[in-house]
């Protein structure tokens, strides 16, 4: 599964033993069967789908001392921002059993009208760093007016970052698994393509052995319940981006009575198996792809096919251009000697479609990769993508990223013998990167700790207005799941951005971030189904 966050942008420049699954299920919620959903939504009766279950409104009493912690502020070393540790348990169903320790952030209100309280943010992921994600744009960029009311604050969710990461391959090891091969031809590099699955499964199972199997989106929802009572908020305001919306969605179902403003922006189905996930992400990627096409067809300057060019001939050009990489990677100028392989240039390819403002720089990458033999410029997309810096040391974006879905759901695939016969499915959904996403969706097969969650809805029933916002054409969180999400939510309303890109909040249209912004400051949610351009 692809990385579902926010576009990476800046203010300059515009990721102890195993616990059954029933354990780990009656200490978050419980999963039971549901009643219907709004709209005519199916019952969990007709489809087989669970519920997830509100949490009792009492603190248990073994949870009192980390609800009762005080929070040390201290400098980020960041002008204006302070910076925190904040405990929680490292297993809800033992809480005796050891803690975990998060970092948070905070910038404090900046204006004097009547304070709003806290204004938690996440960016997706999972993986994404929400305290980078604060001081590096939502603590500067958001609507001044909403940084004037509120304390905006950001915790990274545990495993990621600042919060006890967790840790796998080295950066020379990551170098081999980015380039290996996703779309095997024969049984030798299907053989290979296994091995690296299951050697960066091993490493994080050697070195981060206790934490991956806590580091779930339900433990990080109630983590995030901690951190609303120490900050001393009665109500949690929320934004979450991508997979931040499946966070914030998982709170509402375990505290519906303690939701505030909350906004879901480029929203997540919770009911989809991984399968049907990765397979529908395909399609979301296929339709960027569509789009950017189309867009390309309309230049001189397009790489990939005559101004004129119908978007299937541009797919066909940069299928081509695969291929040729498959068979002879061209140099990069690296330092480390890398050289652009098909996956790499895939990457850089995909990571250009959660952002339009990206497509003139991949443009440019393919043009010097496909007439100059250069591919330097899509390396830099594909690092950007995980997160390398230039010395050759990588985030734990993609280590968090693969401990907490394979935590959330059971693998896609189980096996290269699966994904084989789901592939014309998923060439169906992408003839451009369909054969890639299905072989990357065998990434959990392997994993050294049995997933503990399942495909649910939640309903979150009598929680306060929630506002749950789609892009027509978003890739990597199709508008489909937001739909849906909005019709399993009780209390859901629907925001809609026809076009292009990852999220939409704070992206360019001014009927989205109104909206957004006048239920931030004044609680009046847009009408359910709003339309904005």
């Amino acid at each position: 599964m692809h990385i579902r966050r926010t576009p990476r942008r800046t203010r300059t420049r515009t990721r102890t033993g195993a616990l059954t699954a029933a354990a780990l299920l009656s200490a978050a919620a419980l999963l039971v069967s549901a009643c219907s959903g709004r709209d005519g939504a199916s019952t969990s009766a007709s489809t087989g789908i669970a519920q997830l279950a509100a949490l009792p409104r009492s603190t248990p009493s073994a949870l009192a001392s980390y609800y009762d912690q005080k929070l040390s502020w201290r400098s980020c070393g960041v002008p204006g921002f302070q910076c925190a540790t904040m405990k929680a348990p490292l297993n809800y169903a033992n809480p005796g059993a050891g803690d975990v320790r998060l970092a948070v952030a905070r910038k404090n209100a900046t204006g004097k009208a009547e304070p709003l309280g806290s204004l938690l943010v996440n960016p997706g992921g999972p993986g994404g760093s929400a305290v980078d994600y604060l001081q590096q744009y939502a603590g500067i960029g958001y609507p001044a007016e909403v940084r004037a009311r509120y304390d905006m604050v950001a915790m990274d969710p545990r495993g990621v970052a600042r919060s006890e990461p967790v840790e796998c391959l080295d950066g020379r090891q990551m170098d081999a698994y980015t380039e290996t091969d996703v779309t095997p031809d024969d049984q030798k590099e299907t053989d290979q393509l296994v091995g690296e699955y299951k050697k960066f499964a091993e490493a994080c199972g050697a070195h981060s052995a206790d934490l991956l199997h806590h580091v779930s989106t339900a433990d990080s929802a109630r983590d995030m319940d901690i951190l609303r009572a120490v900050l001393g908020d009665p109500k949690l305001n929320y934004v979450g981006a991508s997979y931040g919306t499946f966070l914030g969605a998982t709170y509402a179902g375990l505290f519906p009575d303690r939701v505030g403003r909350m906004v879901l922006d480029g929203a997540m189905d919770p009911s989809l198996s991984a399968r049907q996930m990765n397979l529908e992400q395909t399609a979301g990627f296929e339709t960027a792809f569509q789009s950017f096409a189309k867009d390309c067809a309309k230049r001189t300057d397009c790489p990939l096919g005559a101004k004129g060019s119908t978007p299937a001939q541009i797919a066909d050009n940069l299928g081509t251009f695969f291929r040729k990489l498959d068979a002879h990677p061209i140099p990069t100028g690296d330092p480390d000697g890398r050289k652009l392989t098909e996956s790499l240039g895939t990457t850089g390819v995909i990571a250009a479609m959660y952002d339009q403002a990206e497509w003139e720089r991949l443009r440019d990458a393919l043009h010097t990769a496909m007439k100059e033999n250069d591919g330097a410029g899509l390396l830099a997309l594909s690092d950007s993508y995980y997160e390398r810096d230039a010395d050759g040391r990588y985030s734990n974006l993609m280590f968090a990223n693969a401990a907490v879905n394979c935590l959330d759901l059971p693998p896609a695939f189980t096996g290269p013998e699966q994904v084989e016969k789901a592939l014309p499915e998923f060439e169906k959904a992408s003839p451009v990167f369909g054969a890639n996403l299905a072989w990357a969706s065998l990434n959990c097969a392997y994993w050294p700790v049995r997933a503990t969650g399942q495909p649910h809805r939640i309903e979150a029933k009598g929680a306060a207005p929630i506002v749950v916002v789609g892009t027509t054409r978003d890739p990597a969180t199709p508008y489909p799941w937001a739909q849906s999400l909005a019709r399993q939510l009780s209390s859901a309303r629907l925001l809609t951005y026809v076009g292009d890109g990852h999220t939409a909040y704070g992206r360019g249209s001014a009927c989205i971030d109104s909206a957004i912004n006048t239920y931030l400051l004044k609680g009046t949610p847009p009408a359910d189904g709003k339309r904005c351009s």
